[in-house]
């Protein structure tokens, strides 16, 4: 069975389906509001995500010690602690700010 990569304008799915048909209607029953942008039929039956492509390879540091030790530093206060983010790791505003709140709301 092909496996099909569905993008509408909420999700990215990837499931097995029979064709195109098919793999509409599991998108259909899934999420009943969302509209199908783009589908496409992988040329073979595995899906692979390239680390590469999502900036993951050569880490050294782990993003959520380095937020938790920076909201630490700051004693809990949400602007120091992207401030500290920015400068220890080299990261852009929005970066430093979903890696922190995102910490936050783990309870660091």
């Amino acid at each position: 069975m092909p496996l099909f990569e569905v993008e509408t304008n909420a999700h990215i799915i990837i499931t097995w389906a029979v064709d195109e048909a098919a793999a509409s209607e599991v998108v259909h029953d899934a999420y009943p509001t969302d509209d199908v942008i783009r589908m496409t039929k992988r040329p073979r039956d595995t899906w692979v995500i390239s680390k590469g492509a999502l900036g993951l390879t050569g880490r050294q540091v782990d993003p959520c010690a380095t937020a938790r030790d920076c909201l630490s530093k700051a004693s809990g206060d949400k602007v120091h602690a992207i401030r500290l983010y920015m400068h220890e790791t080299g990261s852009d505003l929005e970066m430093a700010r979903k890696v922190i709140e995102s910490n936050m709301v783990m309870g660091w």
